[in-house]
């Protein structure tokens, strides 16, 4: 049976998707985006990678290079979850109205699946924007937790909204 062009595209992808994740945990690799091409970047992330675990660097994947890159990807995905520090340790940090950024999407995710238990909740859109229904969520949550209602996201506001994720467990 002949190898297709399908099949050889299918088989670099998932090298790529591998790569990919490793490059999450092993900086070193660079970031190789899943395109179905062995183009330049995946050849210079297959070299990188052969140089770091000792392997001929030839930036082709051969068997042995198959089998490692699989054999630590595998072994990534059994380690220990890493913590997230998604608010600001800076001292007197406050989220608020116009702010953009990936904890103001967690805020709005903690809110969205809190507004699954407590009707009186609105359920949000997760856009990473801190807007008007953010504000009106978050007012409405301060409320329930008896702390000061500004719509505003600050450390108290936050280990509020942490202690209530969690309780959703």
């Amino acid at each position: 049976m002949a190898y297709t062009q399908e099949q050889k595209k299918a088989h670099i992808l998932e090298l790529q998707k591998y790569l990919n994740a490793v490059s999450y945990y092993h900086p070193e690799i660079p970031c190789v985006l899943p395109t179905g091409i062995y183009d330049e970047k995946t050849e210079t992330a297959v070299r990188v990678f052969q140089k770091r675990y000792r392997l001929t660097e030839t930036g082709e994947t051969n068997q042995a290079t198959w089998d490692k890159i699989v054999s630590v990807y595998l072994s990534d995905q059994k380690s220990k979850p890493q913590p997230l520090e998604a608010f600001p340790v800076r001292k007197n940090t406050i989220l608020r109205m116009g702010d953009a950024c990936f904890t103001v999407a967690v805020i709005q995710t903690v809110l969205m699946e809190l507004s699954k238990k407590y009707s009186n909740l609105p359920c949000i859109s997760v856009t990473g924007n801190y807007d008007a229904d953010t504000v009106r969520a978050v007012q409405l949550f301060q409320n329930m937790c008896a702390l000061p209602v500004t719509g505003e996201t600050d450390c108290h506001t936050w280990n509020m909204l942490a202690q209530a994720g969690c309780d959703l467990r």
